[in-house]
């Protein structure tokens, strides 16, 4: 490598699958379609590790004799200055140069494909690079010069094909079809504002990356005044599964869930683009021009069905023929309303019963369902039923689920539809929804966790004095996140809000939720759970392991990286992974398991340093010990001490709404 470029990196197709559900994000090539079609063209199969290239790519000497392709939007890419047509295999040899080049438009994203494809080691069963874990690829980080990247075996390798009439066109207009829901109009949106979303024209923020796509445009108009227990703003809810593709809405914001992206958060989710424009997300530029076109559910299966066919053509080519795939449409998913954009009919709807919740569940875009479980309300007994479910339903359907991400009051199932329809998934839901024991009889193995923490870390307090400094210095939790949380609880003194977070016990209840395994737990005693608002908008750095709430709940950074709860502190690593020849069965990367049970002991910065290098290091594991949870011990803190807390929290939550209402008044806008 003589250069790297501005960001270069191993990817792979499809990317690391099957740990969505504790944060490990698919990662792999984001414009797929360019990537599989470089591939073909070497004779490699569509899912070969080759290399993605932003803006600017690499320069590379090449050490032997090999066919390479390069698509994307590196129209400017050079052999030896010469230029090189995109989509055409070209034949190279020892000591030749290819450079990439620039990528000024239009799109973003060049692509590089090799004969034999990039033998880096797998990790988690991928070549792909996830740069913010520092997983796979080229040691987890982008290329740069110097590095000597191995070629893999060619022997099995098909015949080179000319995939140049094939390679989709790029622009800086894009329209990106979407289905509708899993949430929208009436519950979060108002109809007007589930129109504006589809009818407006967005443009594509500087600050989007592989984690996620921010588009801006006209506010949303919501059709309620806050999240409740979830968060002081209206487009907080209760912890819930992203798709990749998912646009979630973060304050005033929508962002598009990239391959590198959160599998949970607690954002409301209107719109879910379809599998086969995800590519258009990876080519669109900053300042480009977005629309979102609402379509059926058959609609996006007859995209993605053309999208193959394409495939096992050029495959047929080159001799390495792919099956034509066959994808059952099923007129159940397409209940849309005559306008368009309204969302779809739950594909199951099940009302309560004796003590058993109500369950709806969605199509939330093209290969996933989004379950949800009672009201939208924190429930622990509802999550530990929706616990029960994912497990069940895991266990009937394990051939054809791709992904089980389980949220507060959700659970989101992603399928491969080869082996199982979303049709034939949702019947599965609803027939084990039915045979679910009854909590009373439940005993649920556990583990009791220890986690030091230093309150008022160092790295804590910088990541506020960024956030104040570089992205909102107005922000009503500047310039000090304690103080804020303090207020909105009504408590007395700061110190308070550490002897609450010290006193409880927490719940989790999610993984995953900030990445690698990062917690997102509640307290068991209702007197303890403290509430805010999360971040609007998100901080651009957070410290790993720094510990924050937001909604009611607390959560762990598992690494470096963004980030919206309100910091308090700082605790050990809750990931340690061992590398490519790390075993998963015994004892995976991450340390923490839904439904441990979090106590936190006060250190103080030295010792925390110690023991934050020991935990990595792995010669010290977390202080945890075996227990049983059952569904009395999801009911507590009822007597007059919770409810008077509980109160007095209301009340200052609402004081502080008002606040920052005329604040918004004062300023002729939202504040």
């Amino acid at each position: 490598m003589l250069s790297g470029g501005i960001q270069a990196t191993v990817q792979d197709l499809p990317g690391r699958t099957g740990l969505w559900g504790v944060g490990v994000p698919p990662s792999g090539a984001w414009d797929d379609l360019s990537f599989a079609l470089a591939n073909l063209a070497v004779g490699n199969p569509v899912g070969a590790a080759g290399l993605e290239a932003v803006l600017r790519g690499p320069s590379i000497r090449v050490r032997r004799p090999t066919i390479l392709c390069v698509t994307g939007a590196a129209g400017l890419a050079t052999l030896d200055r010469r230029t090189v047509p995109l989509g055409r295999p070209i034949e190279v040899f020892a000591g030749q140069i290819l450079d990439m080049g620039p990528m000024r438009g239009p799109g973003l994203r060049g692509y590089l494909a090799v004969r034999g494809g990039l033998a880096v080691p797998a990790a988690l069963g991928s070549r792909s690079t996830f740069l913010l874990g520092g997983l796979g690829g080229w040691h987890g980080r982008p290329l740069r010069a110097g590095d000597l990247v191995p070629v893999g075996d060619e022997s099995g390798a098909c015949a080179p094909v000319d995939v140049g009439d094939a390679l989709p066109v790029l622009t800086d207009s894009w329209t990106i079809r979407v289905i509708p829901g899993p949430h929208g109009a009436p519950e979060y949106l108002t109809e007007a504002g589930a129109q504006a979303l589809f009818a407006a024209q967005w443009r594509l923020d500087h600050r989007s990356d592989r984690t996620g796509v921010r588009l801006t445009g006209p506010a949303p108009e919501w059709s309620r005044p806050d999240g409740g227990e979830a968060g002081l703003h209206p487009s907080n809810i209760h912890d819930s599964p992203y798709p990749v593709g998912g646009i979630m809405i973060s304050g005033g914001t929508p962002v598009v869930v990239g391959p590198d992206g959160p599998s949970l958060g607690g954002f409301v989710l209107p719109a879910v683009v379809i599998s086969a424009d995800r590519w258009r997300l990876a080519q669109a530029r900053p300042g480009d021009r977005v629309r979102l076109t609402p379509v059926t559910p058959g609609e996006a299966q007859e995209a993605s069905r053309t999208r193959e066919h394409l495939l096992a053509d050029l495959a047929h080519l080159a001799g390495g023929g792919m099956p034509r795939p066959t994808l059952v449409l099923r007129e159940r998913f397409a209940n849309y309303t005559a306008t368009g954009w309204s969302r779809p009919r739950p594909v199951v709807n099940l009302p309560g019963e004796g003590g058993r919740p109500a369950l709806s569940a969605r199509q939330a875009g093209d290969h996933h369902l989004l379950v949800e479980v009672g009201p939208a309300q924190l429930d622990l007994a509802v999550r530990l039923r929706v616990h029960l479910l994912a497990g069940a339903v895991a266990q009937a359907g394990a051939a054809g689920i791709t992904e089980s991400v389980e949220g507060v009051r959700s659970l989101l199932l992603a399928v491969d539809e080869a082996k199982l329809s979303l049709g034939a998934l949702a019947e599965l839901v609803a027939e084990e929804w039915t045979r679910l024991p009854d909590l009373d009889s439940v005993a649920l193995p556990t583990r009791e966790v220890t986690l030091p923490i230093a309150f008022d870390d160092a790295a804590v307090h910088e990541a506020m004095r960024r956030y104040q400094t570089g992205v909102r210095p107005d922000a009503p939790w500047c310039p000090d996140n304690v103080e804020f949380i303090r207020r909105i609880n009504g408590l007395a003194q700061r110190e308070h809000v550490f002897d609450i977070v010290a006193a409880a016990t927490y719940l989790v209840v999610g993984l995953g939720d900030v990445y690698l395994g990062a917690p997102v737990a509640v307290p068991l005693d209702p007197a303890h759970r403290l509430v805010t608002t999360k971040y609007d908008p998100p901080r651009t750095w957070t410290p790993a392991n720094a510990v924050g709430i937001g909604g009611a709940y607390l959560c762990v950074y598992g690494m470096e990286g963004p980030g919206g709860y309100q910091l308090v502190g700082r605790t050990v690593p809750v990931w340690r992974y061992g590398g490519p020849d790390a075993e998963l069965d015994d004892e995976p990367p991450w340390l923490l398991r839904l439904f441990d049970q979090i106590r936190f002991s006060l250190v103080d910065p030295e010792e925390l340093r110690v023991l934050r290098a020991e935990i990595a290091a792995g010669t010290r594991n977390l202080d945890t010990r075996p227990t049983t949870l059952r569904a009395a011990d999801l009911v507590c803190g009822t007597d007059a001490a919770a409810a008077g807390f509980t109160a007095r929290r209301l009340a200052a939550f609402a004081a502080e709404r008002e606040r920052w209402a005329l604040a918004a008044s004062s300023l002729g806008g939202e504040a």
